[in-house]
């Protein structure tokens, strides 16, 4: 982004910010650390997903989301860069434009892909889960819920999380550890997480994790808690379980993958998109050059 917080664009107004972290990040995690990589792209949301927001709630959120862009507009105008640029990173919108220049770039990057029917991270946790890919990478704890063997958080070549100075460290959480941490079952988890709220569903008011976990241990499914829970649990509880248990996934999927195609990046990143030549070609030539013994070492590392 510029300090203004506005995402970079070339001359005729298409967002370049989201092609450039693609790009570095992407390059630099393949020819600098040997990680081979799999892009999933989100399909169609659940009707299940937020369908539980009132529509009070719905118009509180979209009145927070203008306020945020108000409190943008006037931190430019009194010169508050810094400000600025930290209220324009909570509103940023993915579009199909976006998207299909993503897309385009890992066809000629080589890079394999996967359109995901549903929810990315339940298509990525089913292709970890099959063995076809190390851990998932991804924020939302949701991909333990979707069962994914591994899932890897802050994997950011800088150690800054979204330019905003905050330190990060790569995570890579085990399921299986976790749950024999806990001493619970994946079942009792994703029960858990509909105690304290998911995307699905709204969670009991003051059950947090350390209480979602007495009660889960203490009680064991939601079946068998308390009147003083039960009675708050969402109607549909199996209907949430379902969407964790068994999402809408593509079970045959195929990677989609494009031939490695050096002057058709620097065609489409330097003659469309406006990007520096020289910096491209160089990164290009790091991942000719690179070999990879040892993939994923470097995450391994950072397990829990």
């Amino acid at each position: 982004r510029y300090p203004t917080g506005v995402p970079l664009m070339d001359q005729e107004g298409h967002v370049t910010s989201s092609l450039a972290g693609l790009f570095y990040r992407s390059s630099k995690l393949t020819y600098r650390h040997g990680i081979d990589l799999i892009f999933v792209f989100d399909g169609r949301r659940p009707p299940i997903k937020h369908s539980w927001l009132t529509p009070g709630e719905r118009e509180k959120r979209r009145e927070r989301f203008e306020k945020t862009l108000q409190e943008w507009r006037r931190s430019l105008r009194r010169g508050d860069l810094r400000t600025a640029f930290s209220k324009a990173v909570t509103t940023g919108m993915i579009d199909a434009d976006i998207v299909g220049d993503a897309k385009r770039l890992l066809h000629l990057l080589g890079i394999p892909m996967v359109q995901a029917p549903g929810e990315a991270e339940a298509q990525a946790s089913y292709i970890a889960r099959g063995g076809a890919a190390w851990a998932v990478n991804s924020r939302d704890f949701d991909c333990l819920l979707f069962g994914a063997p591994r899932m890897a958080r802050y994997i950011s070549i800088a150690g800054i999380y979204r330019g905003v100075g905050m330190p990060s460290r790569p995570e890579v959480f085990t399921l299986k550890n976790t749950l024999e941490k806990l001493g619970i079952t994946h079942a009792r988890l994703i029960d858990m997480a509909i105690l304290m709220g998911t995307d699905y569903n709204r969670g009991i008011r003051g059950v947090g994790p350390k209480t979602a976990y007495k009660l889960a241990k203490r009680h064991g499914s939601l079946e068998k808690m308390p009147p003083e829970i039960s009675l708050l649990l969402p109607e549909n509880t199996d209907e949430i379980r379902h969407n964790f248990k068994k999402p809408k996934i593509d079970r045959d999927f195929e990677l989609s993958t494009g031939e490695f195609d050096q002057e058709g990046v620097v065609k489409f990143l330097c003659g469309e998109r406006g990007f520096r030549e020289k910096s491209v070609r160089s990164t290009l030539e790091r991942m000719v050059r690179a070999e990879a013994p040892g993939k994923q070492s470097s995450l391994e590392k950072w397990g829990r």
